[in-house]
């Protein structure tokens, strides 16, 4: 019987087999090359695992942002936009928590940016023990960012940090450092800056390395000082760079958690409460999983319209100096 007359009669066609599945997603992965089909094959667990631990939770959590969860009585009943109207209304949030989140970020990126430049060209010369300082430099990457807030905290306890018996002995007296909301905020910035002034170092030093010799030797026949030769040669060239370090540091600074945590909580009185303690507390100190999973939200589309933002105008400024 030919197909035209089966196809007629009813009867399935060669791809329709009784019982069988469509073929069509087998028959597209054999179309495949052999070396697409290996590197899908290689990407598939941290595909899976990516959906699995970031998708699906997103979702849940988008879900709930919308309902009545609270971790003591799920009632999970729909409540719309009330979450969201909460925190965009609440005088905590728009008068300490995004001031103190901009602040951090701002000055954390900003002095890590220029130290770690610093630094980095520094490095970029020879010098005896060019080995030593670099491991010294770079020995903060290695130290986990609760165990460095930790040490901090000791650091500048008011009764036995070390700063604390230097300023005594200096006769300044003692100064409570975690009592007052811009003394623990200092501490909160400097930590931040000693953890990631060397992921800047290592960057730009990189960076500094790969730039071309010919115009500093222009600029040495022309006779530029140094300090010219800096600005008019070296941050040009290092500006794609630099806008890449700052855009990349300030959406993870944004998020930054285990030193707030760890050194103030967030006080005194919630002064130093940033955008991730401010999530935290109101989904599991307040219990209201709701409106913690709301501001998360609403804490992810601040930093992806600043962070897109910044990487525009960054991409300008740069488009501009050329």
């Amino acid at each position: 019987m030919s197909t035209d007359v089966k196809s007629a009669m009813g009867f399935p066609g060669p791809d329709k087999a009784p019982g069988k599945p469509g073929k069509s997603f087998a028959l597209r992965w054999l179309a495949l090359n052999e070396k697409t089909r290996f590197s899908l094959l290689l990407l598939a667990p941290s595909g899976i695992m990516l959906v699995l631990f970031q998708i699906v939770p997103i979702l849940i959590g988008a879900n709930a942002s919308f309902r009545d969860w609270s971790l003591y009585d799920p009632q999970r009943t729909w409540v719309g936009l009330q979450h969201y109207i909460y925190i965009l209304t609440d005088p905590n949030f728009l008068y300490l928590v995004l001031p103190n989140t901009l602040l951090l970020m701002f000055s954390s990126v900003s002095i890590g940016l220029v130290l770690g430049l610093a630094l980095a060209h520094m490095l970029n010369k020879h010098f005896f023990g060019h080995a030593i300082v670099q491991t010294v430099i770079l020995l903060p990457l290695m130290v986990a960012p609760v165990i460095a807030s930790m040490m901090m905290r000791w650091i500048f306890n008011d009764q036995f940090g070390v700063v604390a018996a230097v300023i005594d002995a200096l006769g300044f007296g003692q100064i409570a450092w975690l009592s007052d909301r811009w003394p623990s905020f200092a501490i909160i910035v400097f930590t931040d800056v000693w953890l990631w002034t060397p992921w800047f170092t290592i960057l730009l030093l990189a960076g500094l390395r790969s730039l071309p010799k010919e115009p500093y030797e222009a600029a040495a026949i022309d006779a530029a000082s140094k300090w010219r030769v800096f600005t008019h040669v070296t941050l040009p060239m290092m500006r794609p760079i630099m806008a890449v370090c700052i855009v990349i540091r300030s959406i993870d600074c944004f998020r930054t958690f285990d030193q707030v945590w760890v050194i103030s909580g967030g006080g005194p009185a919630r002064q130093t409460e940033v955008f991730s303690i401010y999530a935290y507390t109101e989904a599991f100190v307040y219990l209201n999983f709701g409106r913690g999973t709301a501001a998360a939200i609403i804490g992810a589309i601040i930093i992806g319209t600043l962070g897109w933002g910044l990487y525009k105008l960054l991409n300008r400024f740069m488009e501009v100096s050329r």
